[in-house]
């Protein structure tokens, strides 16, 4: 391919002139001159360099400093930063140049930068380790995460120059951990692109719909939004609030998960839409002016007392701040109303940056709940014990959880995420007074430690020196906090028992004249189905193993019969398949010499774009790209992950989900089966009708050679009087 040198070295100008007039407004004396520094560093160290889509590599990190500045509202240092973040890896670059040219802070952004950098790029297999080093980033720095999400916003938005299996695995990991991360650093706009990013590369044809009908409907959208604001201005005026009114769409991906949730039409969704009324005002009298357009907008519009929901009294745990109401329109449908100050906005949309950003001017602000979670998060980090999925897990449980509101005795207000309990409270005033906590007061009544908190309650723990963690504890606590301590004083507990079952095996085995090394320890794992020797000397402790149960140790190995795999897609299979990562299984062929089964949370069938996954001990499983478990698969396991498609194979059925909605009038069932059985020939598994108000929703598992003969299926089912809706479903 020609390459116009010229031309790419105008355009690297044009784009670095573009992010200093968009910096322009937050640098202060110098700034410019130490960007511009940068710029080149990257710009040399980076020469001669191409991405895949074969532009200049200097383009990636320009553009993710254009993200961090304009987008996520981060300052000179992050710039910086985001220009050089791949040179240390990528370079002949080393760290201690950048801290000598550019001072520790920038090298220390850097750094937790390169730590966390390349989990697919590099065909990493440790993903969750990846992941768990770029959260303890989160305790030294949250610019490394900032910047990391515009790196990794840049990344999605360029994926159509990776190969299909790299834009599965990084759009998957990307919906895993990324973009529950800018949810819960308030980058509400940012998040919102990462998973309408993620549906385009993992259900195109979904996207695309939804997309087209948001399209057809932008004009109708735009006239609504001046005909429901026009009676608001001079009220408003009136008042003498200063404003603006515009409309905000649903995200694409936020659309698609209604209609998957709610199993209804792109017509149905009632909230595609909401009206935002942005006020100028000071900082002091931003609630007083918030109610007050409330009261003039409730004065026009009637409200449903039931969706009043006020974020400006109690803001959200990430930052979010604005009072949300419904009201009736005009033209007799509901919609919501956002009403925020300019301040809340950019909070809502820019998150922790523009956060800070106003803590700075506003030396008396108080922490938002972002500083309190981040206490959390290296609260969770101090506990080293957990694997490093296990943390993953733990970290993800509270990044999308909502908020309860409860009081110490002395009225300290305490934030604990949403289905908290009262032992989950005890552990949030302190580890030992959950450890020993017994019981606890609610409004002055007893309650089980189980008990899940309410706003408003005002709660007494309970403490005695004798009670410690049981393993039910871990059955209803829902704070990572509460959960870790609990694993670690169980832990304990467990390695002080283990240490009893270790000398009963040591005796046994010495009198069995059996040697304790790894090889015995290996065959004892084996023998028992037991994970690690602790769990083993623990069962035998407990005397869930009897240690007589060890004399087999001594018994001769017998070598298992050979057996022939038949591959049924209803059945599981147990022989272990060994798979290069070049490898791509054809569905359909050599029947007799590979493992595989179609996974039944998805149901896929020839047509539909598919991956396996190799298990621990039912061979490879075949996976829809969309099916439900397949982000946390390809996040957590991408190096278990293996290509397949499908081969031509008209002779065999294969099982797929449908759900049918329509009238309920007479004979409408006999209809529907008909068209299956008797015009298409196709076999029906299972069938549920239920019937309410005059509507059948009925439910079925049928066999189909593919995607064409179930589009056809549907199509036909379609076009039956009094049917309202075919979906296809999972399982």
């Amino acid at each position: 391919m020609l390459v116009d040198v010229e031309k790419e070295n105008q355009e690297i100008i044009r784009r670095y002139r573009v992010l200093l007039r968009t910096a322009k407004p937050i640098l202060k004396e110098g700034d410019a001159k130490i960007i511009k520094k940068a710029f080149y560093t990257s710009l040399q160290a980076h020469k001669d360099m191409r991405r895949k889509s074969g532009e200049p590599y200097i383009y990636h990190p320009l553009a993710v400093a254009q993200i961090a500045v304009e987008e996520i509202g981060l300052g000179t240092t992050s710039i910086v930063a985001a220009l050089l973040h791949d040179v240390v890896e990528d370079t002949h670059l080393e760290l201690r140049d950048i801290e000598r040219d550019f001072g520790d802070k920038v090298a220390l952004i850097v750094e937790g930068l390169t730590k966390i950098s390349g989990v697919f790029e590099h065909g990493s297999s440790q993903q969750a380790e990846n992941f768990r080093k770029m959260i303890l980033t989160l305790s030294e720095d949250v610019r490394v995460i900032l910047v990391k999400l515009a790196d990794r916003l840049h990344n999605m938005r360029t994926l159509e120059s990776m190969p299909r299996d790299k834009q599965l695995k990084i759009a998957s990991e990307t919906m895993y951990l990324y973009a529950p991360l800018a949810h819960r650093l308030g980058l509400y706009v940012i998040k919102s692109e990462l998973e309408d990013l993620y549906l385009k590369y993992t259900d195109t044809e979904r996207y695309n719909y939804i997309y087209e009908k948001v399209h057809e409907s932008q004009s109708a959208r735009e006239k609504f939004t001046k005909d429901f604001g026009g009676p608001l201005e001079q009220p408003l005026k009136r008042a003498g609030l200063k404003f603006k009114i515009k409309g905000r769409t649903k995200s694409i991906y936020s659309i698609h998960t209604k209609m998957q949730t709610q199993n209804i039409p792109f017509e149905e969704v009632y909230d595609l839409f909401a009206i935002r009324l942005i006020l100028d005002s000071e900082l002091p009298e931003e609630k007083a002016v918030c109610w007050k357009a409330y009261s003039i907008v409730t004065d026009f519009y009637k409200p449903n007392p039931d969706r009043l929901k006020d974020w400006v009294s109690t803001p959200k745990a990430n930052g979010y701040e604005s009072l949300h109401t419904t009201v009736m329109s005009r033209s007799g449908q509901w919609v919501e109303v956002q009403i925020r100050t300019t301040r809340m906005d950019d909070i809502a949309e820019k998150g922790y940056a523009a956060h800070w950003k106003y803590k700075e001017h506003k030396s008396g602000q108080k922490d938002s709940g972002l500083e309190d979670w981040i206490r959390k998060v290296r609260e969770l980090i101090e506990n080293n014990d957990f694997s490093a999925i296990e943390f993953v897990n733990e970290f993800r449980q509270n990044l999308f959880s909502e908020e309860v509101f409860v009081f110490t005795p002395k009225g300290d207000l305490k934030t604990l995420q949403f289905g908290a309990t009262a032992l989950d409270f005890a552990f949030e005033i302190h580890s030992k007074v959950g450890e020993h906590c017994l019981g606890a007061k609610v409004n002055q009544k007893l309650v089980p430690l189980s008990y899940q908190m309410n706003n408003g309650d005002q709660i007494e723990i309970l403490t005695s020196s004798k009670q410690k963690p049981s393993e039910d504890w871990l059955k209803f606590v829902v704070t990572s906090k509460a959960r870790a301590k609990i694993k670690e004083s169980l832990k304990e507990e467990k390695k002080h028992i283990a240490q009893d079952g270790k000398a009963m095996v040591e005796r046994k085995l010495s009198h069995l004249k059996i040697p304790l090394n790894n090889d015995t320890i290996n065959k004892m794992l084996l023998l028992f189905n037991m994970k690690t020797p602790l769990d083993l000397y623990y069962n035998i402790a407990k005397d869930i193993i009897q240690p007589s149960e060890l004399k087999r140790l001594k018994e001769p190995e017998k070598k298992p019969e050979p057996k022939k795999v038949i591959i049924d897609p209803d059945k599981k299979h147990s022989v272990s398949v060994q798979v290069s990562d070049k490898d791509m299984i054809l569905i359909g062929d050599n029947l007799d010499k590979l493992d595989y089964n179609l996974a039944k949370c998805c149901n896929p069938i020839p047509g539909d774009e598919v991956f396996g996954f190799v298990t621990v001990s039912e061979g490879i499983k075949i996976h829809r790209t969309n099916c439900p478990n397949a982000i946390e698969l390809m996040s957590q396991y991408g190096y278990r992950i293996v290509k397949a498609k499908w081969t031509s194979q008209t002779e065999l059925a294969f099982l797929t989900g449908l759900k049918i909605i329509g009238a309920d009038r007479v004979g409408i069932v006999n209809d529907v089966t008909k068209v299956i059985s008797n015009q298409l020939k196709v076999n029906i598994r299972s069938i549920t009708i239920d019937t309410d108000d005059g509507i059948f929703e009925g439910t079925m598992m049928v066999f189909v050679n593919d995607t064409e003969h179930l589009n056809t299926l549907i199509s036909k089912l379609k076009s039956i009087s009094d049917i309202i809706s075919v979906s296809r479903i999972n399982s």
